[in-house]
C-alpha cells in the first residue's frame, strides 16, 4: 500500500519541487497501431531508481506523454517536448524529466515528457527511426491537441539531454521525411530546439559511441552514419538553437554542440550557444552547481527575446 501511494504521489507531481499547480495527465503516444512495431511477449518495460539517476526506464514498449500544464493565469501559449537521455539505452525520467517539465510550468510554459520507445530490433523493423517516430507523432499530437491545452501551435519546441538531445536534434533536421505513413497534413517541425549537452553527430571521432551502437547498430553504413549525423542535416528552414554544453564533459565531446552551431550559423538561423568551463554530463537543472546552473534563466531569456 505504501509503494501505491508513493507512486500515486510522484503521478501527480507532489514531491517534486517545481510545478506543484500544474495540471498533469498521462495519454497513449499510440492508441492504436505503432508503427514498424514487432510484438515480443518477452520484451517488458522496466523501471529502476538509484541516487544519481533516480527513475531510470528501459524497455519502452507503449510510449506515452506526461503532460504538464502550467495554470490558466500562467500560461505564456507556449509548449515545450521533453526528451529525456540516456543514451538511447534507458531514460533518466526525473532530473530531466519531471524537474523539467516543472521548471517549464513555473515559467508559464507547457511541459510535455516523452516516454519514447529506445532503438531495439526485438520490437522494432528499422530501430534506427524508432525513436524519431514517437518524436514525431508527439509534436503532432501537441498540435492537435494546442486548443484544449492552451497552447499556440507556433510556439511549440523540443529540448533533449544528451542522447535525447540527439532525438531533439533529429527531429529539428528530418521533420520534412516523414517516418511513418501519415493520416493528415500537421507539421512535425518543433519551432525551437533546446539541446543540452547533446549528442549531434554519428562520426565516430566524437560522437557518444553508446548512442551510436544503441541506435544504428555495430557497424552501421555510411549513409545511416551521415543521415544521422544532424550536424549535416541543416538547412535554411532548420528551427533556432539554444544550446549548452561543458568543457569538461567526458561522455559526450563539447563538439558535438559547436559543430551544430556552426552549422546553424552558416545559415544564418538565430541561435545561442554557452559552454561552461565544468559540469561534466548529466547535470539536468544544475541546481546550486557551478557555473553551468546559469542555463535555465539563459534559456528563458533566450526564448523571450527569440519570441517564443
Amino acid at each position: 500500500m505504501k509503494k501505491l501511494i508513493l507512486v500515486l504521489m510522484l503521478f501527480l507531481g507532489v514531491l517534486f519541487p517545481y510545478g506543484s499547480k500544474a495540471q498533469v495527465s498521462v495519454i497513449k503516444l499510440w492508441p492504436d497501431k505503432i508503427p514498424g512495431a514487432i510484438s515480443n511477449d518477452d520484451y517488458t518495460e522496466k523501471t529502476t531508481s538509484n541516487e544519481s539517476i533516480k527513475t531510470w526506464i528501459q524497455k519502452v514498449t507503449d510510449p506515452e506523454l506526461f503532460v504538464y500544464l502550467p495554470p490558466s493565469e500562467m500560461a505564456t501559449g507556449t509548449a515545450v517536448l521533453i526528451c529525456p537521455g540516456g543514451g538511447y539505452s534507458g531514460l533518466a525520467f526525473d532530473h530531466e524529466g519531471h524537474a523539467i517539465a516543472g521548471w517549464l510550468n513555473d515559467n508559464g510554459i507547457a511541459g510535455i515528457i516523452l516516454k519514447y520507445r529506445l532503438p531495439s530490433d526485438l520490437i522494432m523493423e528499422n530501430k534506427s527511426i524508432g525513436p524519431l517516430q514517437d518524436a514525431q507523432e508527439a509534436i503532432r499530437t501537441i498540435r492537435r491537441n494546442a486548443g484544449k491545452w492552451n497552447i499556440d501551435p507556433e510556439k511549440i519546441g523540443v529540448i533533449g539531454f544528451s542522447a535525447g538531445g540527439h532525438l531533439a536534434s533529429t527531429l529539428s533536421t528530418h521533420y520534412d521525411v516523414p517516418a511513418y505513413e501519415l493520416k493528415d497534413d500537421i507539421s512535425v517541425r518543433p519551432d525551437f530546439s533546446i539541446l543540452i549537452y547533446p549528442v549531434i553527430t554519428m562520426e565516430t571521432s566524437f560522437t557518444h559511441m553508446g548512442s551510436r551502437r544503441n541506435l544504428l547498430g555495430e557497424n552501421p553504413d555510411v549513409e545511416a552514419v551521415e543521415r544521422f549525423s544532424n550536424e549535416k542535416q541543416i538547412t535554411s528552414d532548420t528551427p533556432p538553437a539554444f544550446l549548452v554544453h561543458s568543457g569538461d564533459d567526458n561522455a559526450v565531446p563539447v563538439l558535438n554542440s559547436i559543430v551544430y552551431y556552426e552549422g546553424l550559423h552558416k545559415y544564418g538561423i538565430p541561435s545561442e550557444l554557452h559552454i561552461f568551463q565544468k559540469g561534466g554530463h548529466g547535470y539536468g537543472l544544475a541546481r546550486e552547481q557551478s557555473t553551468q546552473s546559469a542555463w535555465p534563466d539563459l534559456c528563458l531569456q533566450w526564448l523571450k527575446a527569440s519570441g517564443f
